[in-house]
């Protein structure tokens, strides 16, 4: 499977109507994890958050959510910012337009059961990043922003070290960067390495973490 760690400008511009990036003069970046909850992964994640007093946005799983309600409520209990990453981290280039949509309703259905009504998320993350322009066009009809990213860390590709994983967002990372990271049980060995450094790392630079 292949990503670009840095999104080509090019390709943003092509997708203008996905957000890739959020510009701003205050050397905000916004950290982003995708797949969760995650039993022990995501809690400590959040227990790290909460040391460094970061907010984060959590793309969450609609089954995952289902299976985890109580770790969800810790994660929204801990100020983060929620996200819809679909029922069952479907691909969208292999799904039909019908069932993809009703997928991410399942989830949006998910999340809002289970923050007691409080949560109506309308940012959507496609899972691969993969998503026909026909569903972009149909999630953005009822109100959603597609958020994409600025820099991915690679986490979850057990053939690249930690090191590698750090360096991809170290290297990479700008103003208005979204990054996205993973709280799931095949990321987490290079996640416990890189996460603590990435933070360390930016807040040494002077950039601030925000949710989006």
């Amino acid at each position: 499977m292949s990503f670009w760690v840095k999104t080509n400008s090019i390709v943003k511009r092509l997708f203008s109507n996905q957000i890739w990036d959020i510009p701003n003069t205050e050397q905000k970046v916004f950290l982003t994890f995708d797949d969760g909850p995650t039993p022990e992964i995501t809690e400590w994640v959040l227990n790290l958050l909460e040391t460094h007093q970061i907010r984060a946005t959590f793309f969450c799983i609609g089954n995952n959510i289902e299976k985890h309600p109580e770790l969800f409520k810790k994660v929204i209990a801990a100020g983060h910012q929620i996200g819809n990453h679909t029922f069952n981290h479907l691909k969208g280039w292999k799904t039909d337009n019908n069932t993809y949509i009703r997928n991410a309703k399942a989830c949006e259905d998910a999340i809002v059961k289970y923050s007691d009504g409080k949560i109506d998320s309308r940012l959507f993350r496609p899972p691969y990043g993969k998503i026909k322009p026909s569903q972009s066009r149909l999630l953005r009809k009822q109100g959603y922003k597609i958020i994409m990213w600025d820099v991915i860390s690679m986490d979850f590709d057990k053939t690249i070290t930690p090191e590698k994983c750090l360096q991809n967002v170290i290297e990479n990372v700008e103003q208005g960067s979204i990054i996205v990271c993973h709280d799931s049980v095949k990321a987490f060995g290079n996640l416990e390495y890189l996460l603590p450094k990435v933070i360390q790392n930016l807040q040494e630079r002077g950039f601030r973490f925000e949710v989006l």
